[in-house]
């Protein structure tokens, strides 16, 4: 780490390019990804035609890939670069949302998973057909590509911005052939394809986090030195204050972090998909329970990475020095510092981040081939295609899909703010998808009409919310203090640089709209309630259904047990009618 010196010899640490063997790496991880995706698409090509083949792996997966490719494919690069910039700023308590991941595999076992696997379908936006009809399954379906459409521009804009800086490759050149990579092994290898490159690159992934933490926490001087100094800077420090206008705090993280990733695992259709690969719904849990455990460890792997940067930084701040522009940049900044002398190893780390980045991408590709075909494409074709033309078409789909991500990168590029403005729009769409499932999985009076008008309503509410919220962000009337940072221990001229920031635990945004103000953790928990709410009242107020009247499959397996009751109870109520009606005859 640069302690000594002249202010501008430290900007360099920033600048530090690959050596060959840094290259050779990154490359690699490449060259196995084309590999596997050729090894499935040519060589595996009888096995991989059926669309349950493609985008189930012929339901024959095995449970370790599986899980290890769910995990790999919820930690993007965002993750890994975005998670520990945030502990570094503000504190523990993203870390919390651990806690999130045992919430949600209960939530998922009990719930959803088996309502998807015992309906077996090929999309899960199928089940809002059946228990619905047609229209609120192509909203739905609507509303999740357009979601990924523009989150996978943001998931490789990342880790390519990052390429770039550590190789002085123009990013324009290094997009486009990443994402060439993805696209080509997800078309020509489908599902299996995409578990087992989600299963090699997790472990360079993990591989590369482990490597940076051991050397960090060495060049930070050891674990009671990273406990003491993030002690002394109240970085440790967890609020459990109830109001939820704070950025965050234990119950903004464990209760809001709780229903965004059920979005993105209970309904979404990639996470769906790779459950329903497995023969069986006890391999399914089994593979439930490994994913949770391994998201957990990267999750807490990524945010205990902030700890470390803060405590070999904690008395140069980078950003403050004008080392680098901003906390986004503080990892890969830590890992080229800390590694310089190593060859090799930050080739590693930015295969990683890039690991992360694929494994979201390669996932997202393959489940919006099914959804697009099922509920778009499918719907205007006449008479019955043959499994190989249904087979070209998703692959088709996937090409589309990946060229028009490589395009909106370019956009990313020159629009900066449509970083924040993407994942507001996650929060915007997020909560009316979990809620229009959630309702239909739970509610059986809820109505097609109560369903339609809940997820507007739930778009519309927060639309509202996060614009109104970016606007006042933007204008400087929101502010979000941080955590203090020093550059008193520099060892060069920083007579024009504060040498230390306060920090302010006061949140004076009392003239800002209260809605303006409550965290971004809750957006997909206000609009999930939303959709309840407004559906509920809307199907209560134009006929509910008839509980007896519906497949009980349908259902969480709780409500289904209820609704079977009914049904019995109400066969036996017309055995006994007719009885008296023969004897009274």
């Amino acid at each position: 780490m640069t302690t000594n010196g002249t202010l501008e010899e430290g900007m360099m640490t920033g600048s530090l390019y690959f050596g060959w063997l840094d290259y050779t790496l990154f490359t690699l991880m490449l060259v196995v990804s084309v590999v596997v995706g050729t090894w499935f698409g040519v060589c595996g090509k009888k096995n991989n035609i059926a669309a349950v083949d493609y985008l189930m792996g012929g339901k024959s997966m095995n449970i370790f890939p599986v899980a290890v490719s769910l995990a790999a494919s919820h930690i993007s690069g965002i993750t890994l670069m975005g998670a520990p910039a945030d502990l570094y700023m503000y504190g523990i308590h993203y870390m919390l949302v651990c806690f999130a991941c045992l919430s949600i595999g209960l939530l998922i076992n009990f719930i959803y998973l088996p309502v998807f696997y015992g309906l077996q379908l090929t999309s899960c936006y199928e089940y809002l057909e059946l228990r619905f009809n047609a229209s609120a399954r192509r909203m739905a379906s609507f509303i999740f590509t357009l979601s990924i459409i523009l989150y996978l521009p943001i998931c490789m804009y990342v880790p390519s911005l990052a390429f770039s800086q550590v190789s002085g490759i123009s990013l324009h050149l290094i997009s486009p052939v990443v994402c060439f990579v993805c696209i080509f092994y997800t078309m020509m290898g489908g599902l299996k394809a995409v578990v087992w490159t989600d299963f090699l690159q997790a472990f360079v992934m993990v591989g590369a986090l482990v490597a940076v933490m051991i050397l960090g926490i060495v060049e930070a001087g050891g674990l009671g030195n990273i406990w003491e100094k993030n002690l002394e800077s109240g970085r440790l420090d967890v609020s459990f204050h109830p109001t939820p206008f704070v950025r965050n705090s234990f119950w903004t993280v464990t209760i809001g972090g709780t229903f965004s990733w059920l979005t993105g695992t209970a309904v979404n259709q990639g996470t769906m998909q790779k459950f329903l690969s497995l023969p069986n719904i006890g391999n399914a849990r089994r593979a439930l329970i490994l994913f949770c455990i391994g998201v957990m460890i990267l999750k807490f792997s990524s945010c205990f990475m902030g700890f470390i940067m803060y405590a070999a930084y904690s008395e140069c701040d980078p950003v403050k020095t004008q080392m680098i522009k901003r906390y986004d940049q503080l990892l890969l900044h830590f890992v080229m510092d800390t590694t310089e002398n190593i060859p090799g190893l930050p080739g590693l780390f930015i295969a990683g981040v890039f690991s992360a980045a694929l494994s979201s991408l390669s996932s997202v590709l393959n489940s919006l081939a099914g959804t697009v075909y099922e509920d778009f494409v499918s719907p205007c074709l006449s008479g019955k295609m043959s499994d190989e033309k249904v087979n070209m078409i998703m692959k088709t789909i996937v090409v589309v899909i990946g060229a028009l991500c490589v395009a909106l990168i370019f956009v990313v590029e020159k629009l900066g703010t449509v970083l924040e403005l993407g994942y507001s729009l996650s929060g915007v769409t997020s909560g009316a998808l979990l809620g229009l499932f959630s309702l239909g999985i739970l509610f059986p009076w809820a109505n097609v009409k109560g369903a339609l008008a809940g997820s507007i309503s739930s778009m519309a509410l927060l639309m509202w919310i996060v614009f109104g919220t970016q606007h006042n962000v933007a204008l400087g009337r929101i502010k979000h203090p941080v955590k203090p940072t020093s550059v008193d221990g520099c060892g060069f001229n920083v007579t024009d640089i504060a040498t230390t920031s306060t920090y302010d635990d006061g949140y004076n945004n009392d003239d800002v709209f209260w809605l303006y103000r409550v965290s971004y953790m809750y957006y997909t928990f206000i609009g999930t309630c939303t959709v309840f709410i407004v559906g509920l009242l809307v199907s209560f107020a134009t006929g509910p259904r008839r509980p007896e009247d519906l497949d009980g499959r349908l259902f969480a397996p709780f409500v289904k047990r209820w609704i079977e009751k009914r049904q019995q109870n109400i066969a036996t109520h017309t055995e006994k009618e007719l009885l008296n009606m023969q004897k009274t005859s």
